[in-house]
């Protein structure tokens, strides 16, 4: 192992529970021979980051720099590093680190975010003890496993919500094998709604979006929705009962809505959770013997997906719907991006030097 070009990381971090972060510097674990040194010129805000700060997840581990949608310029490696060179725009989401073993059942399935041994981009540990520190910050060192090169058409401020939001809502989608003709719903048409619409549009499928804001009900059509259903006018739900395939939930549904849920519907429809319902879902245990619909979840991606997440909105012009804030107005943006104000996602802009 060997010191990297920075000693020293500066950024911006949380001291305790809340949204306010501070300027706040760590030493950076060892440069490993198969790690790189990303100097960061782009960060994602996700709703991850806040949830980490109000300790909403669990326990956070303090000073926390949180941020996993990051992009930046690699500007040193390790001597085992092959795959990338000083210079190379990469980025990384939400995983730093998984055993990458063929017998681990979760990584030798391509489930490398379930890997007992993973860690995570920031609240959380690594082997040694180090917690691992995310995007809001001049720069971030790991494994070059998890780095991806950002495709040469997207503009890399578009690149950070794809690191997880973008993969959170294409790895199921993978999975399940979602393709040309599946009527496809998503709910909640927010950071990851938005995207999930243009990847399910681009699979070919019939993606009706439901919202409860009419107001949104031109973009959904522009970014590929076929149809837009108002939530809050039955005559418009009633319309779609029965005959979705899939349905992905990327808003935080109350948990007494999965009943409506099971009823818009197809026999052996899926329904896939990408957000949390507060509490306990709830829903008459027949109406899902009655449809045989199945109701799943998913986190984020692993290595193969991210790189197909990447691929696939470059190939079909998927491109996340941003507001922009330097990184010295971070905590404005927390608070804009905390009251729901965002449209659809926030990216810091950090000072880009030679």
């Amino acid at each position: 192992m060997v010191q990297g070009k920075i000693s020293e990381i500066h950024g911006w971090a949380a001291t305790g529970p809340g949204l306010k972060v501070e300027p706040w510097s760590y030493t950076p674990r060892p440069l490993g021979d198969g790690d790189i040194e990303i100097k960061i010129e782009y960060s994602g805000i996700c709703g991850s980051d806040l949830h980490t700060l109000k300790e909403e997840l669990g326990p956070t581990i303090f000073p926390a720099i949180v941020g996993h949608e990051i992009v930046g310029r690699v500007i040193t490696k390790g001597s085992k590093v092959t795959e990338f060179k000083e210079g190379d725009l990469v980025g990384v989401g939400a995983q730093v680190y998984s055993c990458l073993q063929g017998d681990c059942k979760a990584c030798g399935h391509n489930l490398d975010p379930h890997c007992p041994k993973s860690v995570y981009t920031y609240n959380s540990k690594y082997a040694d003890g180090q917690p691992a520190q995310g995007g809001y910050a001049e720069a971030v060192r790991v494994d070059a496993s998890f780095a991806f090169k950002i495709p040469d058409n997207i503009d890399p401020i578009h690149a950070p919500p794809l690191m997880c939001a973008g993969v959170t809502v294409f790895a199921p989608m993978l999975r399940k094998g979602v393709k040309k003709g599946d009527r496809v719903g998503i709910v909640g048409i927010g950071g990851l709604g938005h995207l999930a619409i243009q990847y399910a549009h681009a699979l070919g499928a019939d993606v009706v979006a439901f919202s409860h804001s009419p107001n949104k009900r031109q973009q959904c059509l522009e970014l590929g929705a076929s149809k837009f259903v108002d939530t809050s006018d039955k005559s418009e739900v009633d319309a779609v009962r029965h005959t979705l395939d899939y349905l992905f939930i990327t808003s935080n549904s109350k948990s007494s809505q999965y009943g409506e849920f099971i009823s818009w519907m197809a026999f052996e429809g899926t329904i896939v959770l990408l957000a949390i319902p507060e509490g306990h879902m709830t829903f008459a245990p027949f109406d899902i013997i009655s449809t045989e619909v199945s109701i799943t979840g998913s986190m984020i991606g692993g290595i193969q997906v991210l790189k197909k997440t990447l691929e696939f909105a470059s190939q079909n012009n998927i491109r996340p719907i941003i507001e922009k804030y330097p990184i010295s107005q971070v905590n404005e943006a927390l608070q804009r991006m905390n009251e729901g104000q965002a449209r659809y996602r926030i990216v810091l802009t950090h000072e880009i030097s030679g």
